[in-house]
């Protein structure tokens, strides 16, 4: 199990199915697992009152990224929900990991986080990958997908300021150590 770890729009996702195109191309059995299907839905966060901080680590179902984790480590077959950004929910039973799958890429950002709960699941990894972004390209990464969801300038401007880089910052100053940083 690889994990890919770092802020929110570092490029986790591009790197991850990057690296298992390639992986695939030379007939090795890889996936990749984004912990972005574990999002509460809307209307827990709504009743919680964290639907503005949607990303946060307390706006995700740690326990059960961490139980399919352990799953996956063992060599389960598994069936996980899938995020769909467009419609800004997690659609239950989407993804799926086969129980000979030889590499599965896991990508999040709270991967190798420092924190209760999320700190259990670095004994799963074999290896992993931070990516490192300066503020300013993770602010003009961010502020495009905003704007390419729909979102005026002034609300991706406030979604970015008020949410995303508050997540960075808070996944950047709990972070242990990776096995390769990029």
């Amino acid at each position: 199990m690889i994990a890919i770890a770092g802020p929110p729009g570092t490029g986790k996702s591009t790197v991850s199915d990057a690296l298992c195109a390639k992986l695939n191309e030379t007939d090795r059995e890889a996936t990749v697992l984004p912990m972005d299907g574990f999002h509460l839905d809307n209307r827990l966060l709504d009743q919680r009152d964290l639907r503005h901080r949607k990303g946060a680590p307390e706006t995700f179902d740690v326990d059960g990224f961490c139980a399919l984790i352990e799953r996956v480590s063992n060599g389960k077959e598994v069936i996980y929900p899938v995020f769909d950004r467009n419609r800004d929910i997690a659609i239950a039973g989407a993804g799926f990991v086969a129980s000979d799958t030889e590499f599965v890429i896991v990508e999040g950002n709270y991967l190798l986080f420092d924190q209760p709960s999320w700190i259990t699941l670095p004994q799963f990894w074999s290896y992993s990958v931070w990516i490192s972004t300066s503020k300013q390209e993770l602010t003009n990464r961010l502020l495009a997908r905003w704007l390419a969801e729909g979102l005026s300038k002034e609300q991706a401007l406030k979604k970015v300021r008020q949410n995303d880089l508050a997540n960075a910052d808070l996944v950047l100053s709990n972070r242990l150590p990776a096995d390769l940083e990029l």
